[in-house]
């Protein structure tokens, strides 16, 4: 805890800060970072930490373990906005909220190519494709992507164009009319970039000017008595209006605006967000917060709308917002908004009217989901107070690690980590180990060597593995356990171990220390809890040992090519994409790949075609 002498050094170091726009990192007696804060005056936010005025309890909290500070000072407000949303995301601090990272989020992306295509993407990349979204989850994107293809008749094949266009017959879509048949070569590239362009149009949530387009080319289709054409944009038309009827019509049909809501209590805070589109409420999400999140409220919500923000390209005219602002805040984040648009953008608080309406609806929906993770919570917790009493833990346990060996034969030895926090699965911090030391397949040392690395970290000053865990569990019986327990004997960890042992039938019986076994199977609740979390590092660890064994298989398979090392048969994978485009490309395209040449390209084309191609 703080003492009146390190407040008072605090203190006295703060009000030496410049009064400009900056960026604050409170660090523990560790050295770790539990807070980051910006500011328009550094000097005067920073300072008030550290007087000794009244203070929420979330804000007392934090401040008495906090026992150094850094700080970053920054030439405008923007900018200082930016950096405290860059160093949340690298240090992860207990009192910020977790922004989700923006690796996660699912996009729509058109290709650049001569004829484009529609993939879905978690990855926004510096090329010259065009991304929509982000999307609230995969299924939504991937509905959203289903639709236009079938729509627009896109090609949703692996061939690629202009140069399969002719080489085989259409496929199934092409004669259930899915699809517009490119490779039929009766397509132009103009026709083509039409549909993509219409898809581009819709996926902007401007569908209106897309029907209207299509209206006027069906009547001149028409007029021209070209038949089958204005009968395909007739059907065309009528797939678009049944898409656009699908969504509930909120407002009026010139309407292009997000709507969020905010509702908070003492256990937790939830934004939710409705995108409305063309007056028609087209996505929602909803995002969840712990109460030592929101530290700061106001400072928690402008640091959420602008990372939100920060990775859309599709920001509207129009912002509604049920909460309230500080006018500051309220004009850094209408000029960042603006600036991200290319055009004003309005933030608006409405007080009266239908727009007041929709965002109380906003706010209905956070309210439930509130509740609803309230329920979540609840079941986990009483859960796992059973489970701490059923295996005598002194701590009810909120992090559970678990770890599993895969290997096939003596190849890709892989330990495979995953970890259950709060009641769920956590992916971010799921890791793999490689086993390096480990001769033939010698599970028990290939768990050392993995538990021994693990421990390594705890070290660290930041990171998922600078934690400890509330508990480990692991896919094996008695042995693991007790070469686990004396490899954290070695690191000085005190953490408690236990395996997760299998019946005849595969599945979890039990839990069991190096002396005993205990049994879960009168607590159904506590028994599905462990099976899903054996059942998901087991998943876990065989999917990314075959991972390492199919990498090594297409590696292998090019080093049997004179003139093709293993470094060169990475590179020319990369480029490709995959064994099975590097199969199906000319000798033009290998040649042009970096490092290969018009020789080795015939070498390789020759080792997967056969001398007599």
């Amino acid at each position: 805890m703080q003492t009146e002498q390190c407040r008072a050094r605090l203190l006295d170091k703060a009000n030496s800060l410049p009064l400009s726009p900056g960026v604050y990192l409170m660090r523990d007696a560790r050295g770790k970072v539990i807070y980051v804060g910006k500011s328009r005056k550094l000097k005067n936010r920073v300072s008030q930490y550290f007087h000794n005025g009244e203070k929420n309890y979330k804000t007392a909290r934090m401040v008495a373990l906090v026992a150094d500070f850094d700080y970053f000072v920054c030439d405008t407000e923007i900018e200082a906005l930016a950096l405290e949303n860059t160093l949340i995301k690298q240090y992860a601090p207990k009192y910020n909220i977790r922004l989700k990272d923006a690796k996660s989020y699912p996009y729509i992306k058109i290709t650049d190519e001569l004829y484009p295509r529609l993939v879905f993407t978690r990855a926004r990349e510096a090329d010259k494709g065009r991304y929509f979204g982000p999307y609230s989850g995969a299924s939504v994107a991937g509905t959203v992507l289903r639709t236009l293809n079938k729509t627009l008749g896109l090609p949703t094949c692996k061939r690629q164009f202009p140069r399969d266009i002719k080489k085989e017959r259409p496929c199934l879509y092409y004669q259930l009319g899915q699809c517009c048949g490119v490779c039929t070569g009766e397509v132009t590239p103009e026709a083509y970039a039409e549909r993509v362009r219409c898809a581009a149009d819709i996926l902007r949530g401007n569908a209106a000017a897309t029907r209207r387009r299509i209206r006027e080319e069906m009547s001149v289709a028409a007029e021209s008595e070209e038949f089958e054409k204005a009968a395909s944009l007739r059907d065309t038309l009528f797939a678009l209006e049944n898409l656009s009827q699908k969504q509930k019509v909120v407002a009026s049909p010139d309407t292009a605006e997000d709507v969020f809501g905010f509702y908070r209590d003492d256990f937790s805070a939830v934004m939710s967000v409705f995108y409305v589109r063309e007056g028609a409420l087209v996505d929602k999400t909803e995002t969840v917060f712990s109460p030592d999140e929101m530290l700061d409220e106001n400072e928690a919500i402008l640091s959420f709308l602008y990372e939100h923000y920060r990775h859309r390209s599709d920001i509207p005219p129009r912002v509604l917002l049920s909460f309230s602002q500080n006018e500051e805040d309220r004009a850094l984040l209408g000029d960042f908004l603006s600036q991200a648009a290319g055009r004003k953008v309005q933030l608006h608080t409405p007080e009266r009217g239908e727009l007041k309406t929709l965002c109380e609806l906003a706010v209905s929906n956070a309210r439930e989901r509130a509740a609803s993770a309230r329920r979540e919570a609840e079941q986990s917790d009483g859960t796992m107070v059973r489970l701490a009493a059923l295996l005598a833990l002194e701590v009810v346990p909120c992090r559970i690690e678990s770890y599993d060996i895969s290997n096939l034969g003596a190849e890709h030895k892989t330990c495979g980590m995953i970890v259950w926090e709060n009641g769920k699965f956590k992916p971010s911090d799921y890791r793999t180990f490689r086993i390096q030391s480990v001769a033939g397949t010698d599970d028990y040392a290939s768990m050392r060597e993995a538990l021994s690395r693990r421990f390594a970290h705890l070290s660290d000053a930041q990171g998922s593995f600078s934690s400890l865990p509330d508990l480990i569990l692991l896919d094996g019986g008695r042995t693991h356990v007790g070469i686990a327990r004396r490899v954290a004997e070695e690191h000085g960890v005190t953490v408690p171990i236990f395996g997760m042992v299998k019946d005849e039938y595969h599945k979890t019986r039990a839990l069991c220390t190096e002396h005993e076994e205990i049994s879960i199977a009168l607590d159904q609740a506590v028994y599905t809890v462990i099976y899903r979390i054996q059942e998901e590092v087991h998943r876990f660890s065989i999917r990314r040992m075959s991972e390492a064994k199919r990498k090594t298989v297409r590696v292998s398979e090019l080093e049997k090519i004179a003139g093709v090392g293993k470094q060169k048969a990475r590179v020319i994978l990369k480029h490709f994409g995959g064994l099975a485009a590097i199969k199906r490309a000319s000798e033009q395209e290998l040649a042009a790949a970096p490092g290969v040449g018009p020789v080795l390209a015939l070498a390789i084309y020759r080792y997967f075609h056969g001398k007599g191609e």
